[in-house]
């Protein structure tokens, strides 16, 4: 029976201000110990890895010319080539390619999101890596926890964390001095109170928006609901969507919209970053756009707490998986690629690069820091990290009806506990249909 492992939920992160060498400098063939033992039948004994291997990526925040400068970097380290495939133009498109490649297309490691992974997982499309990172020498002890332990599953890691953001309170300066604001809040009622101070002094629009439906309001809300004691599921326990403290941090929200708040009509940094809304929870992906655009100063703090619990901010981005397909040699030097992927100084220019979160804790940004002196808050924010919940990441459909639900929620007068008891209803359904007989039998 498959039965999920407990997930960390928390990780601390505290970066180092010195890089240290490459983590995947050679495999481990001597062929001893019970760590060549993969459990997916896969014996390293003895194996040698393969002078080629083939990465499906899309180029996570354009991220095409990094990645060729990395891949440059481990060829001459290694000797090991890297065919590099487009292969789609975002996550969903990469995930289904890589589906219905299974037995057809030849792919050894591959970047899947937070939400596409665990599908093919069920598909056994993936191979554990645990094994296979020892066997590189590729040390996993660096990695943020939270980011490291999103891949976790039935006592396995199935990736490494890549492409990674989190979500981040961002304000506007200017409108906090013209309000008298001092400092960002901590708490969602302190946003609250702040808010309805910069509505009375009028220096915008809108206090604060959230995002509509398409903009994955589910990802970052759950910080709110975290913050007041719920979530949107305990494992594979949907009740928690509709108990009394996520309806609770919900209705705090719905009488947010029409008093300090508003639902923005597209991507919310769009209205941050033309003044037309004060404050704003957006991708830490997002704030390279944002100090671009924006013609005043910009101010970033952690996601605000509530009465439950401090400001947890949940995770995102994708990571590197390597195909089950692939021959032993293959996934041995997949191993030592994904270990040079996001070595400390591999993640450092990456992160640079990108805007995404430095997956290592020993990755030197301090040269990112004095240029943009906010991103240190995104990486501080790390040691609040929680892994996201099942219903949304695990359950085809689930980030969908949650999304769906909280737009009804957020711009209409609906009953907010019989929306949620609706919501549980459906993610049961939807689990009953296409999950049960593969996680329990």
């Amino acid at each position: 029976m498959r039965k999920p492992l407990r997930r960390v939920t928390r990780g601390a992160a505290v970066l180092g201000v010195a890089a240290l060498a490459l983590t995947a400098c050679g495999p481990d063939t001597s062929g001893g110990g019970d760590a060549t033992d993969d459990p997916t039948g896969t014996d390293l004994e003895g194996v040698e890895p393969a002078d080629e291997i083939t990465f499906w990526t899309n180029h996570p925040g354009g991220s095409a010319d990094v990645e060729n400068e990395l891949i440059a970097e481990f060829t001459e380290e290694t000797g090991i080539a890297v065919n590099v495939v487009t292969s789609g133009a975002n996550y969903e498109e990469t995930s289904t390619r890589f589906q219905t490649a299974q037995g057809s297309a030849e792919v050894d490691v591959v970047v899947l999101s937070d939400a596409t992974w665990f599908p093919n997982y069920l598909n056994d499309a993936l191979t554990p890596v645990d094994d296979l990172l020892e066997a590189a020498e590729v040390d996993t002890s660096g990695y943020v926890e939270a980011l490291y332990e999103d891949y976790l599953y039935e006592d396995s890691h199935y990736g490494v964390p890549y492409a990674r953001s989190t979500p981040l309170f961002y304000y506007n300066v200017d409108h906090y001095e013209e309000a008298g604001i001092e400092a960002p809040p901590e708490t969602w009622d302190e946003v609250a109170e702040v808010s309805r101070q910069l509505m009375e002094a009028g220096v915008a629009d809108t206090a604060f928006a959230f995002p509509p439906q398409d903009q994955y309001p589910a990802w970052w809300m759950a910080n709110i609901v975290w913050g007041y004691g719920g979530s949107w599921s305990e494992e594979w326990d949907f009740s928690p969507v509709a108990s009394a403290e996520t309806v609770e941090a919900l209705e705090f929200a719905q009488g947010a919209v029409g008093d300090w708040a508003s639902v923005a009509s597209g991507d919310p940094a769009d209205n941050f970053s033309s003044g037309a809304a004060s404050q704003i929870v957006q991708s830490t992906g997002s704030l390279g756009g944002i100090l671009e655009t924006a013609s005043f100063e910009v101010g970033t703090a952690f996601l605000p707490g509530g009465p439950a619990a401090e400001g947890e901010t949940p995770t995102g981005g994708a990571g590197l998986m390597i195909a089950s397909d692939s021959t032993p040699e293959r996934q041995l030097a997949a191993a030592m690629f994904m270990g040079h992927m996001t070595s400390p100084e591999s993640t450092a220019k990456f992160s640079a690069a990108t805007g995404y979160v430095p997956v290592h804790t020993e990755a030197d940004m301090s040269e990112v820091y004095a240029e943009r002196p906010q991103f240190e808050t995104a990486v501080e924010q790390l040691s609040r990290a929680r892994v996201q919940d099942f219903a949304r990441v695990f359950v085809p459909g689930g980030d969908l009806l949650l999304s769906q639900t909280l737009q009804r929620i957020l711009t209409s007068d609906v009953d907010v506990a019989e929306e949620m008891g609706t919501v549980q209803t459906e993610l049961e359904s939807l689990y009953e249909s296409d999950l049960a007989s593969e996680v329990e039998g």
